[in-house]
């Protein structure tokens, strides 16, 4: 068991100094040496532990849709608003775990104790899952969904930045292998949700909720498993207890400019010529932090460094960023609500008497993603680095942006094949008939699947390598959580849509674009909606993105 012990002299001989890896132990506390800890032998049980969680959060995400409008008897407006809802907050739970991690426990106590919650949360699911309708049903189903959230909120960026901590960034061997790594993270992370698809989603459709809620309690008993595998191989970041938390000193910075902030305009010359010029224009409130105020007692004065300054203005730089890629995750947010909603009302039979669960085809997205990262990785990468002589191809913002444009693209693609849907159903007189099956081939929706998962290579591969990057390496949970929370703000936003635009065109006795009757639905409409918003932010993304300035490693 780690011992992570910081202080004490070491009984063992000094290793070489370039045999060991700065501010990173091994599990007894002792120095991490480079050749025996970190690098790939524990990534791949790290990337392990995570195609077992991945397999347990999508086997609950993918068809919790189709659970709230079959055993609870939810409306479709509502059981998407719930999803959305459920989502944002596991998307953004993980800023308070990544606090917590950063702050206090450190990464790999988190992910221990979030664990002893993320499992119990799984058995509850399971039981209200077999037991008849009753009043107790719905609330303890709800109840056991966010306790399980609460586990996933330490769980998801503390496993990720723990993976991340395993190679050191000073090495050139090492960082080269850090950015493989977040494309093969990827890959773990969609082998796993590929698995949830293809076996949980049928067996919750086509044998039992319950069998197929027990099924993902097991699988996170495996991820667990093999995460302890581990534990003698991994580096353990080096957590200087005598020193303030980096959020500590992030409040200090903007206390101290509080604090200063009638000094005389000339003091921030002081501030001018010690900092680079790019640095000084932007957030120039800042720079009083630098300025020791005169007259003050001693025991009242904070004195901030000018790195402790540029690190807060590294992380304002970083919100503009965060803000526009919001785009992206509403429409990621579609496919696990409305796509499949779409889907389970077309012919989905591939062969006589088998026919494909209607949230399996989720799986498209993932198959795509999962053939398409090596291709990226081993192809694109070395023939856009031969152009640009940039290691990684092409920048990590040039990455992401070419998601969100291929993003918009699929919410486009989606609004064509509903339009067609919609008029297939018109023109075989079923408009009225909710329950029977479009005569439209569900391959018909592929498209926007694959579509979507070639956006995913490079807009969520790109934020977890930007995020994770751009803070300091002892705030690595925090990026994690920012690009998590990302998703959970569009998430978010998604079901402030799909309540407002179901409220407004509700009224006056008409249809829902969100009908119950999706033969009667406008979700096309709420397509081009998206559309219209993901281009506006995706314009509002080039603009910040062209002017942001990339922290030093």
């Amino acid at each position: 068991m780690a011992t992570f012990s910081h202080s004490g002299s070491n009984t063992l001989e000094t290793p070489l100094i370039d045999d060991t890896v700065k501010d990173a132990v091994d599990y007894e506390g002792h120095p991490a040496i480079r050749s025996k800890t970190g690098g790939w032998r524990s990534a791949a049980f790290i990337i392990g532990a995570e195609v077992f969680e991945r397999f347990v959060n999508y086997g609950i995400r993918a068809n919790l849709i189709n659970f709230l409008t079959g055993p609870l008897g939810q409306s479709t407006a509502a059981a998407a608003a719930n999803v959305n809802l459920w989502s944002a907050t596991a998307w953004l739970l993980p800023v308070f775990g990544a606090l917590v991690a950063d702050s206090f426990l450190g990464r790999y106590r988190t992910i221990i104790l979030s664990c002893l919650l993320y499992i119990p949360g799984l058995g509850l699911l399971t039981l209200s899952a077999l037991l008849p309708s009753s009043e107790f049903k719905s609330p303890l189903f709800f109840f056991s969904l966010y306790l399980l959230v609460i586990g996933q909120g330490g769980h998801k960026p503390c496993l990720q930045a723990f993976g991340a901590d395993q190679f050191d960034g000073q090495d050139p061997e090492e960082s080269k292998a850090k950015s493989s790594f977040f494309n093969w993270w990827y890959f773990g992370i969609c082998a796993g949700i590929l698995l949830a698809y293809i076996i949980v989603c049928y067996v919750q459709e086509d044998i039992s909720w319950g069998l197929g809620y027990g099924i993902v309690f097991v699988g996170m008993v495996i991820s667990l498993v093999v995460f302890l595998i581990g534990v003698r191989t991994y580096r353990y970041t080096n957590i200087k207890q005598d020193q303030k938390t980096p959020f500590a000193r992030i409040g200090r910075v903007f206390i101290a400019a509080f604090r200063n902030r009638r000094t005389a305009p000339e003091d921030d010359d002081q501030a001018l010529k010690i900092l680079p010029q790019q640095s000084y224009e932007q957030f120039k409130f800042l720079n009083k932090a630098l300025i020791v105020p005169v007259g003050v007692e001693q025991d009242e004065k904070i004195y901030c460094t000018v790195s402790e300054v540029e690190v807060v203005k590294s992380l304002l730089r970083l919100f503009p960023i965060w803000a526009t890629c919001v785009v992206f995750a509403i429409v990621f947010a579609q496919s696990s609500t409305f796509f499949t909603k779409q889907g389970a009302t077309m012919y989905r039979e591939i062969i006589p008497g088998f026919e494909i669960p209607a949230a399996s085809l989720q799986s498209f997205n993932s198959i795509t993603i999962v053939l398409f990262i090596p291709v990226y990785d081993r192809i694109l990468v070395p023939i856009a680095s031969s152009f640009t002589r940039k290691p990684s191809g092409i920048t990590i913002l040039q990455r992401i942006g070419t998601g969100i444009l291929l993003s918009i693209l699929t919410i486009v693609v989606a609004a064509m094949v509903e339009i067609r849907r919609l008029k297939t159903a018109q023109e075989y007189g079923l408009v009225d008939m909710p329950n029977a099956t479009v005569p439209m081939s569900m391959w018909w929706m592929v498209p926007q699947y694959i579509l979507l998962g070639i956006a995913d290579v490079f807009t969520m591969v790109g934020m977890q390598e930007f995020f994770s990057e751009q803070v300091p390496t002892e705030m690595r949970s925090m990026g994690v959580s920012l690009y998590l929370s990302v998703l959970g703000v569009g998430s978010l936003l998604s079901s402030f849509l799909i309540s407002a635009i179901d409220k407004i065109t509700s009224g006056f006795g008409q249809d829902s674009w969100f009908s119950t009757n999706l033969n009667r639905a406008h979700i096309d409409y709420f397509y081009w909606v998206l559309a219209g918003i993901c281009a506006v932010g995706f314009v509002a993304y080039l603009y910040f993105s062209r002017s942001y300035i990339y922290k030093k490693v």
